[in-house]
């Protein structure tokens, strides 16, 4: 069998290790320290510096603790975008609320504004004001944010940006993550940079940020002895991890650059292919990182699953579009917004291997099954075409 092709793995630099071994001289192998502050600093810089980042255990436990610290609680109601990874919508029902589903538009496949302002509004007059929206910036993809923002501040709605695949991608020249009044980012291991396990929470509001470091460290007030005025939580970055962050910092822009390669590469090989048609940016207002190269199959002739399982059967990974939070067993019956463009994006939607890490062999590979495939298919098609005619 072939080796493996992976749709996102990490991918480490030459930094990574002189910063975890410095923790390990320094005996900083703890929830906090100066990989930590440095990372934080790293992030900050990277951003524009005009917020400020507590580095968490992850990116769900990131939003988690924004919808604390916007007062979330049982009974809200928090709007969340519905094609995205079931951490975007959990945090919201860890707090005791409802999350109320939008569907996405077909420019950035992210939430759509006029189902957005029509929730609201209908929320409203059911006498349930949302207490946060959370939209999520889809494999890089940055979303209509200026729209966006304009209705959640016309109705007085805190934003969140899930932008945890999304770092590195900015939308009219300003990054994701500062636009919203909190923002979050993660660094899973699949994701353009990792810390093995980790996230952020990002917010030019400092308080906040103060907060969220206060509440990740298990809300310990100042006493010489433990003293808890607040529920607290166990989400602080270890410094090791944060030392594995520093490294990767410093290789960003070239991870960036090696996921937009890839995704050109796809967008040329595929452009004979009149069925697949790439996930691309709508126009020189956005600037994704292509996290992962997202391809849409059109027509009749093969589906996509006809491609994944092709690929599959080659030992090469790839995946299906997030399935909305709408059609979740677990979301089962909660209010939606929208039509079925989130539903078509799932069925017609496959992930290709998209990490920084991959070879022009590892590519080549990817596209001449893929083109194997297609032609079986149309070959298939024209035999059998010609036997209906005879």
């Amino acid at each position: 069998m072939n080796p493996k092709i992976w749709l996102s793995s990490p991918h480490m630099g030459e930094k990574e290790q002189a910063y975890v071994q410095e923790a390990f001289d320094t005996n900083w192998i703890a929830p906090l320290g100066p990989h930590v502050n440095g990372f934080e600093q790293d992030l900050k810089h990277f951003l524009g510096g005009d917020v400020e980042v507590a580095a968490l255990s992850s990116g769900t436990a990131a939003l988690h603790l924004a919808l604390v610290i916007l007062g979330v609680q049982a009974g809200d109601e928090v709007i969340c975008q519905s094609m995205t990874f079931a951490a975007s919508a959990n945090p919201i029902v860890y707090q005791g609320a409802t999350p109320i589903f939008v569907d996405s538009e077909e420019l950035t496949w992210n939430m759509c504004p006029q189902f957005l302002e029509l929730a609201i509004c209908d929320r409203i007059r059911l006498g349930k004001k949302p207490k946060a929206i959370i939209v999520v910036h889809l494999y890089g993809m940055p979303a209509q944010m200026v729209e966006i923002m304009r209705i959640a501040r016309h109705y007085d709605i805190p934003v969140i940006e899930d932008a945890a695949e999304a770092l590195g991608s900015t939308y009219q020249g300003k990054q994701v993550g500062t636009f919203g009044d909190i923002s979050i980012f993660s660094f899973n291991g699949n994701k353009i940079i990792t810390t093995s396990g980790g996230g952020a929470l990002v917010s030019a509001n400092a308080t906040y940020v103060n907060k969220a470091r206060f509440l990740a460290t298990q809300a310990l007030d100042p006493a010489p002895h433990y003293q808890h005025s607040h529920i607290g939580y166990n989400y602080r970055m270890s410094n090791i991890c944060a030392g594995i962050g520093r490294g990767q910092m410093e290789i960003l822009p070239a991870r960036v650059q090696s996921r937009r390669d890839n995704f050109s590469f796809y967008q040329r090989a595929f452009g004979d292919i009149s069925e697949i048609q790439c996930g691309v940016e709508p126009s020189p207002d956005y600037h994704s990182n292509h996290w992962l190269t997202v391809v849409l199959i059109a027509g009749d002739r093969f589906t996509r699953e006809d491609l994944r399982l092709a690929l599959t059967a080659d030992n090469i990974d790839s995946r299906p579009l997030w399935k909305p939070m709408h059609l979740q067993p677990v979301y089962e019956g909660a209010p939606y917004y929208g039509y079925d463009t989130a539903e078509r994006l799932f069925k017609n939607g496959l992930c290709l291997p998209s990490g920084s890490n991959l070879t022009h062999e590892d590519l080549n590979r990817v596209v001449s099954r893929i083109y194997e495939t297609v032609a079986m298919r149309q070959t298939f098609e024209d035999h059998t075409s010609k036997l209906i005619f005879e």
